[in-house]
């Protein structure tokens, strides 16, 4: 992995009693932002946490000579240094006069991208989420180099604050053949991103930190035009995504629905519930919570509507190792309100899928053995890969009941079985289940279950209540009567 910085241009608009410690400190190339803030120490932030640079003291001059060395603050507060990627940023008081600078230290990471270099195959957009700082910016910016240089694709930078391609007009090299448009003022970003298609003619945009509305929907008018996207977002997780009003829209939109009194008592939920509105702009999303540590999700529009309606989902861990290996590990993902807590409790078999210097891991969760077959047969068909075979249908039907329940609480069950540890996987699915277990004043009025279960030789258990109790007592009645091992759900 080759990382180029520029650190010593940066180093120089700096004051001596600053720059001369950061020269010579040994962890000088993992130096994130040098703080200067008025009548206090200046520090350096590095992975590890804060250091003071010097005892003295800034001061009004210390802070002009900085100002005098980088130039003009455009409305955003920020400024760049001509042919590099570093970026300074600007804290100003009531009268406008900066009190304080924030010089983040940009880096073209050749190579930080082979976490997903099968996924730029897909030509499908792609939305990078994560915090500020843990390297969005330098993930889209080595996508772009890529799409431009190796793939020779039309790839257009839509660089609002010269934070891809650096400051100048001159484009940084670490973005390839790319081209560069600049946005004079940030809330226009969004026009300047229409006017990209409408008359550079793109394959692929690129666009950092969509934040607005106007950009959310820029993005979508985008889409709409069979144009690829590569964007970024600030959000941990996906469900903090569906859950921000103004985001939302990136992956189809909310909206509230009200079912039936037969379809609620079917799925087991209110009345009033939330759906997708439309098709999202971007087909998958990447949430980067380290910076080689990345969650995958393949299928966005699958991914949306599984923690809208309160399901557990599939997601693939993706992780970089300084030997260059990548590991791919599938997790079980709780939803819980759209909490994203992986439940690292759940039993998990690991294969190992061997390309050249890439080792992959992959775990196998028995709830979602549709999705999981469908993810390995993918890279099956990829010559490239050669994997072990593994007979998963077999293997989980020894280990697990499938479940389907009528007109109860997925959520009591699912707690009484993950506090009772129980072998019984929770599925939606009729047609896939070994036992059904219904509530008794529902299930006589509905034959068409019945016609299902006779048809498939399955018993249909019923309780009086949806209380725990009546819950925990059918459960293990049922596990009782049937032996796991002897299931033949599938």
């Amino acid at each position: 992995m080759l990382i180029a910085d520029d650190l010593d241009k940066l180093l120089n608009i700096l004051p001596d009693f600053i720059c001369q410690p950061l020269k010579n400190h040994p962890n000088r190339k993992l130096l994130l932002e040098v703080v200067i803030d008025l009548g206090r120490k200046p520090e350096a932030r590095f992975p590890k946490g804060p250091e003071y640079l010097s005892n003295r003291t800034i001061s009004w001059q210390d802070l002009d000579c900085c100002i005098k060395r980088v130039g003009n603050f455009s409305g955003d507060n920020r400024s760049g240094i001509e042919k590099t990627l570093h970026r300074i940023s600007s804290i100003k008081n009531r009268n406008g006069n900066i009190i304080g600078l924030t010089c983040r230290v940009g880096r073209a990471v050749f190579g930080t991208i082979s976490i997903i270099r099968d996924l730029l195959d897909n030509n499908q957009s792609l939305l990078l989420l994560g915090k500020p700082g843990v390297g969005k910016t330098t993930a889209i910016r080595e996508i772009a180099r890529v799409l431009a240089d190796e793939m020779e694709k039309r790839v257009v930078i839509i660089d609002t604050s010269n934070e891809i391609a650096g400051d100048g007009d001159i484009p940084h090299p670490a973005i390839g053949r790319a081209r560069r448009m600049q946005v004079s003022r940030p809330e226009l970003q969004h026009r300047v991103m229409i006017e990209a298609v409408e008359n550079h003619m793109p394959e692929v945009i690129i666009i950092d930190e969509i934040g607005t509305e106007l950009e959310a929907l820029a993005a979508r008018t985008i889409a709409e035009r069979g144009v690829q996207l590569v964007g970024t977002a600030h959000g941990n997780y996906l469900a903090s995504l569906i859950k921000n009003p103004i985001l939302s829209d990136l992956i189809g939109g909310i909206q509230y629905v009200t079912l039936g009194d037969d379809e609620a008592k079917r799925r087991g939920s209110q009345k009033t519930i939330m759906e997708r509105k439309a098709v999202p702009a971007f087909q998958m999303a990447i949430e980067i919570h380290e910076r080689n540590n990345w969650i995958v999700h393949e299928k966005l529009d699958e991914a949306v509507d599984q923690l809208l309606q309160g399901m557990d989902i599939i997601v693939q861990r993706r992780k970089l190792t300084s030997q260059g290996k990548v590991y791919i590990r599938c997790e079980y993902l709780k939803s819980n309100d759209f909490s994203s807590n992986i439940n690292q409790n759940f039993n998990i078999k690991q294969k190992y899928i061997k390309h050249n210097n890439i080792a992959r891991t992959l775990n196998h969760s028995s709830m979602f053995l549709d999705k999981r077959e469908k993810f390995m047969s993918a890279i099956q068909s990829n010559n490239n890969f050669s994997i072990d075979t593994l007979n998963t249908k077999s293997y989980y039907n020894k280990r697990s009941m499938f479940l389907y329940s009528y007109c109860i609480n997925l959520q009591q069950i699912e707690a009484v079985i993950n506090t009772l540890q129980l072998p019984i996987v929770l599925t939606k699915d009729v047609l896939q289940s070994d036992v059904i277990l219904a509530l008794r004043s529902n299930v006589k009025q509905n034959t068409k279950l019945r016609q299902i279960a006779k048809s498939r030789q399955m018993t249909i258990y019923t309780i009086h209540d949806t209380t725990v109790p009546h819950i925990t007592r059918a459960l293990r009645q049922i596990l009782n009567i049937y032996k796991v091992s002897d299931l033949n759900g599938y």
